[in-house]
């Protein structure tokens, strides 16, 4: 596997930054958790035309994916210890966004 395909995945010719492959297994499990439950709140938001719960949705989205490495500065241009600190404060953020939700 060369460096770009370590980096990137290319889906119907668009380029899209993988997952941080150093990133520990639950806490990636966790993260696309969080992901998918945003990319679906986004879908309801919009159908049910909040604009404040599609801002949410999608705040949890971003979160999610700058914790996975896939947004923000480069994975692969960090620190490990960086990468993982990052993970985890989009982890723990996106868990108070549970919090307060409850």
């Amino acid at each position: 596997m060369s460096v770009d395909d370590e980096r990137w995945l290319v889906v119907n010719g668009r380029r899209w930054r993988r997952t941080d492959p150093e990133l520990a297994e639950e806490t990636v499990r966790a993260l696309t958790s969080h992901l998918g439950r945003g990319r679906s709140g986004v879908r309801a938001a919009k159908s049910a035309g909040d604009d404040d719960a599609v801002a949410l949705a999608r705040r949890r989205v971003g979160l999610a994916k700058h914790g996975l490495g896939e947004r923000g500065d480069p994975w692969w241009e960090m620190t490990l210890e960086d990468r993982r600190r990052r993970a985890e404060d989009a982890l723990a953020e996106l868990d108070a966004l549970d919090d307060a939700a409850d």
